[in-house]
């Protein structure tokens, strides 16, 4: 009599949605994004990834607190978008959440999106809605950065509008398919901090795909309103340097140009007037050196 083989073991089949939560410095909310994170729906389906980006006030410690989130910890802060794609190279999930670290997850926002996504294939990004802690809607969507149109205008999405199409959705809170993002290569990072999120909404409608922003599921979203000086004139920076790769992508190289000597005069014009002097100082170092948040050289 021959003995039939021993069942084999299924292979644990690999989760279904990455998510990406890049922080620095921000310990406490990092804590409470995690926390939040591992509440959700369907967490055995989740993959959870932080990136620390060299931070320095013990972020890095709450790894021995959540051994089910993996920890990615970078030597210093080499800005959102590098982060993201060392990220997302480990990334194994069908579905990526890109988060930023001061966000807290309702139990069905992966869940609910990741639906979205495997159910409508005209939509290629879909966002929950950001709310402030106290429930109110965040500023969150704007149009998509254009000549003449680089101040970006955030503005709450409707909270009774069920799910809207946008232009340009905030990346605080941002789903993609792996698939999506594995074809533009990497994100560009000649963007810093700023940047990645236009970048990954415009390859999304160029592809002929929707941005998506539901109201069936809300994520709080902290925002940060504590810069010092230093801190703004950095970030400040970083932005225009990014809005300036930006339109020298899509609009050509002079546009690019014109947007940055613009700015560059602009900051001038405040040291000459002595308006906070100090920050628009800063302001122009940054932009002469071509220097973005995390110290590297804008090409």
């Amino acid at each position: 009599m021959v003995e039939k083989p021993e069942a084999e073991e299924e292979a644990p089949k690999p989760p279904g949605t990455t998510v990406i939560v890049v922080s620095y410095n921000r310990a406490e909310l990092l804590r409470k994004a995690v926390e939040a994170l591992e509440r959700s729906k369907d967490r055995e389906k989740i993959e959870i990834l932080v990136v620390d980006n060299g931070s320095t006030d013990g972020s890095a410690q709450l790894e021995t607190d959540f051994p089910n989130t993996r920890f990615i910890r970078m030597p210093r802060n080499f800005g959102l978008t590098k982060a993201l794609n060392v990220a997302l190279r480990g990334a194994i999930g069908e579905f990526i959440l890109l988060l930023h670290e001061d966000t807290e997850v309702s139990p069905e926002t992966v869940s609910l999106l990741a639906g979205i996504l495997e159910n409508q294939t005209d939509v290629g990004a879909a966002c929950p809605l950001l709310v402030t802690p106290d429930g109110q809607p965040a500023p969150q969507i704007s149009s998509l950065p254009a000549p003449g149109r680089t101040a970006i205008q955030w503005r709450p999405a409707d909270p009774q509008g069920g799910e809207q199409n946008v232009d340009y959705a905030r990346g605080a809170a941002l789903m993609i398919r792996s698939l999506s993002l594995r074809a533009m290569g990497q994100i560009d990072e000649r963007y810093g901090n700023f940047g990645s999120d236009a970048e990954i909404c415009y390859q999304v409608r160029r592809a002929g795909k929707r941005v998506l922003v539901t109201a069936g599921t809300r994520v709080i979203h902290h925002g940060r309103a504590d810069l010092d000086k230093g801190e703004r004139a950095a970030r400040d920076a970083d932005q225009i340097l990014g809005m300036a790769v930006y339109l020298r992508k899509r609009y050509g190289i002079v546009r690019g140009l014109i947007y940055r000597m613009g700015t560059l005069l602009g900051a001038l014009g405040g040291l000459l007037t002595f308006q906070d002097f100090s920050y628009q100082l800063s302001v122009l170092g940054a932009l002469t050196g071509g220097q973005k948040i995390d110290g590297s050289q804008a090409q």
